[in-house]
């Protein structure tokens, strides 16, 4: 089964690990059904390597360290924990640049995102009552990344509560002369709004 490459799933390096974001994030279009399938797939890719590993790991501690008949639980549980910390490091290093990990990195690229503009939904929210350009900019990237968000989860009922407000606010920016086209997460609306 060969992997279709959409736009949404090139690769970009992955965001620096810390707790801000110091890159744009850029949303992209998207198919669902394809993110799905393709998410699925990487996560069954690293489930049959973990188990493989957890496997391989067990039974080399108990073989290794284990004695015959005895009680060799911790030598089990040691090489599953091998196998989960050799896992991780998998996922984080050289799988995070493979082709059919594309889908799962920038799904989880969005969440970080969106999750760093939760973190601040209230300084957002009385930005916005200001008409604070920044924070007006910032909560249609909120929203427009959460309505991809949640068509690529296949959450039609979340959105369907959010369409309202959604709404309301591009039609604000529509009255302000803003853009409402904001598909990029700059950090700088993010600081702007952390300082105020």
């Amino acid at each position: 089964m060969a992997i279709v490459q959409l736009d949404c799933f090139k690769h970009e390096k992955m965001p620096p690990r810390s707790g801000d974001l110091t890159r744009m994030f850029e949303l992209k279009p998207c198919d669902p059904a394809v993110y799905r399938q393709q998410t699925r797939r990487s996560t069954l890719i690293i489930a049959v390597v973990f188990l493989a590993l957890a496997m391989l790991l067990s039974s080399l501690a108990v073989m290794l360290f284990g004695e015959p008949g005895g009680d060799n639980f911790r030598f089990n549980v040691g090489g599953v924990f091998a196998g989960v910390l050799i896992t991780v490091a998998l996922v984080r290093g050289p799988f995070w640049t493979q082709p059919w990990m594309a889908a799962a990195v920038y799904g989880w690229q969005l969440k970080r995102s969106l999750m760093s503009v939760t973190n601040v939904m209230h300084k957002v929210s009385e930005r916005v009552q200001a008409d604070d350009p920044a924070a007006i900019k910032l909560l249609r990237f909120y929203h427009l990344g959460l309505t991809q968000m949640h068509a690529l989860d296949a959450n039609s009922s979340a959105q369907a509560q959010m369409a309202g407000e959604i709404a309301a606010h591009k039609a604000k920016m529509q009255v302000l002369g803003i853009d409402t086209e904001q598909t990029r997460l700059d950090p700088l609306w993010l600081d702007s709004v952390k300082g105020a």
